[in-house]
């Protein structure tokens, strides 16, 4: 065994002797890493920092700047160690005022990751630091951070309008860009939330400008852009959405390849470009985008891991977007309505509109309305004609109220499904046809695709075969180019005998086997009435006036029957 003798000023690290730092070589180290830091060469600022701290200890400064190099990073767990050094030291010196500000960050920070209990636990204790001390900007910033937060949680814009008030006030009383800025981004969400939408983006679009001239601190203008990104998906607004998320790369451009918000902006663009339909260019970046975000950016990677529960979904990988959703919600995000989408595709028709019912009684009305279209489809296809009836008129409602494009469009594609349903397709034709300009106006594909089909449907209903034919054409050949295979698999099945529905053609397998209506309705799990209005289509359909006719019609063309049960 062969030993190794050190000398008693020798440590010995990773299988190699060195010497320790002498004070001079520690004070050049973290003179170069100042410099490397004002420059935004993050990597050699925390390199510098790390191997000064490691022969002496940093003072409180030199601690905020080995912080701050390693958020720039996107090393956020080590960050906020550093970071919570920083606030014990600043509160032990009785400095109370900037351990206050490096508390609020830090619950920013926490809540950014999606670890509410902690963000919380920090705000705590800004909040008992500046209980005697609002006339400051920290307190605006406590403010600004409490209210915002509030109305994410509460949907209740009221508290953050009047904190926009006191905020400006403050503003105005320090000369502080920050808290003015924090003012307009509180009152054009407020704005948003309570229905003025394109008055509160204009808010919006002004507080911006302070940031786009450098006056807010990243950490705060980071949240401020992601938070307005997010708002657009949820309205559906994606051409808003396109131009704020072009922005919020633009300025990540110029800070640094690592950090935190070049994946978030990374994540929006994939979100667009799924709903354009590049799907594989979404499969092969957005997992490993949402793993990088895991501990910086929790509720982002979340979102992330959704998308692409979504695609895989429409692409017919059960298993991969079961798991994807899974991911999801380890990071807190629900992964509604794609998973109930999945589940209902397995037969778990009642699971599927249980989790739906669940997640609309949760949401306030803007995260509602992403919810009910999908919630109404399920219904109809269950004959819950009643539910489909009350979840439309709640989607046509918050359609009024925000006058978002994407949200209207699914208010007019969902109105214009249950007219379908109801038999009316003539009046469907027109709120159809309005969802789809808009679904292509924001190039959304999949939902152009299913908007065509049910257009295909009201044209045979019309007794317009050749449109019908070119509609149902137009569905395939999206579907093909998506990938979407179990919808290219379904229309390419071809269209059944006489321009029937592939509901009409399993209750007429059923009435070809002698079933009664009550028979077909327990066996497709719908109600009498509906068996008897889809046999009103079919013998319209096939030119038909009795079941013995349809029963002889369906033999001939070689219709295989359906024994009820």
């Amino acid at each position: 065994m062969t030993s190794l003798s050190r000398s008693s000023g020798e440590q010995y690290s990773g299988g190699t002797i060195r010497k320790p730092i002498d004070m001079t070589e520690v004070t050049d180290l973290i003179s170069s890493a100042r410099a490397a830091f004002l420059r935004k060469d993050w990597d050699t600022a925390r390199r510098g920092m790390l191997a000064a701290r490691s022969s002496s200890e940093l003072e409180t400064p030199e601690l905020e700047v080995l912080a701050e190099s390693g958020w720039w990073l996107g090393i956020v767990p080590e960050s906020l160690a550093h970071s919570e050094d920083v606030y014990r030291r600043l509160s032990g010196t009785g400095d109370y005022s900037a351990a206050a500000m490096k508390a609020i960050e830090l619950s920013l920070q926490w809540a950014t990751r999606g670890d509410i209990v902690v963000a919380s636990g920090w705000m705590n204790r800004a909040r008992r630091l500046l209980r005697q001390n609002q006339e400051t900007a920290e307190y605006g910033h406590l403010l600004y951070l409490e209210s915002s937060q509030s109305m994410d949680l509460e949907d209740d814009p009221g508290p953050a309008r009047e904190a926009a008030e006191v905020l400006d006030r403050l503003a105005e009383q320090l000369h502080n860009p920050t808290l003015a800025c924090f003012a307009r981004v509180l009152n054009g969400l407020a704005l948003v939330r309570g229905g003025q939408t394109e008055t509160g983006f204009k808010e919006l679009d002004e507080a911006m400008l302070s940031v786009l001239a450098g006056n807010i601190p990243p950490v705060w203008a980071g949240d401020i852009y992601c938070t307005v990104v997010h708002l657009c998906h949820i309205l559906g607004d994606f051409s808003r959405m396109r131009a704020w998320n072009s922005a919020l790369g633009r300025w990540t451009a110029g800070l640094s390849a690592t950090f935190i918000y070049a994946g978030v902006t990374r994540i929006h663009d994939l979100q667009l470009i799924s709903a354009a339909g590049d799907w594989d260019t979404v499969e092969r970046e957005i997992g490993t985008h949402s793993d990088q975000l895991v501990d910086a950016h929790g509720w982002m990677a979340g979102a992330g891991y959704y998308e692409l529960g979504e695609v895989r979904r429409l692409r017919g990988n059960v298993e991969g977007a079961f798991a994807a959703y899974a991911s999801a919600r380890s990071t807190g995000v629900d992964p509604q309505p794609g998973e109930a989408l999945l589940q209902d595709s397995a037969g778990e028709h009642d699971l599927a509109l249980n989790q739906l019912k669940a997640a609309i009684g949760e949401s306030g009305p803007i995260e509602r309305a992403r919810l009910l279209l999908p919630a109404i489809e399920l219904a109809l296809a269950q004959d819950r004609r009643p539910l489909a009836d009350t979840w439309s008129d709640d989607l046509q409602r918050i359609a009024a109220r925000y006058g978002s494009p994407g949200i209207q469009a699914w208010a007019r594609h969902a109105h214009g499904a249950v007219l379908l349903a109801t038999g009316l397709a003539a009046e469907a034709v027109p709120h159809l046809g309005s969802a789809a300009r808009t679904y292509r106006e924001q190039r959304v594909r999949y939902r152009t695709a299913k908007i065509h089909e049910l257009l295909a449907e009201c044209r045979r209903q019309l007794d317009e075969p050749h449109a019908a034919d070119a509609e149902l054409a137009t569905a395939l050949a999206i579907y093909r180019q998506l990938g979407a295979d179990p919808d290219t698999a379904r229309l390419e099945g071809g269209p059944t005998p006489g321009g029937l529905t592939a509901r009409e053609s399993e209750v007429l397998s059923l009435v070809c086997s002698g079933a009664s209506n009550r028979q077909v309705a327990q066996t497709l799990v719908i109600s009498e009435k509906t068996v008897g209005r889809h046999l009103a289509n079919i013998f319209t359909k096939i030119g038909v006036e009795s079941r013995t006719a349809a029963a002889a019609w369906a033999r001939e063309r070689n219709l295989p029957p359906r024994i009820p049960g």
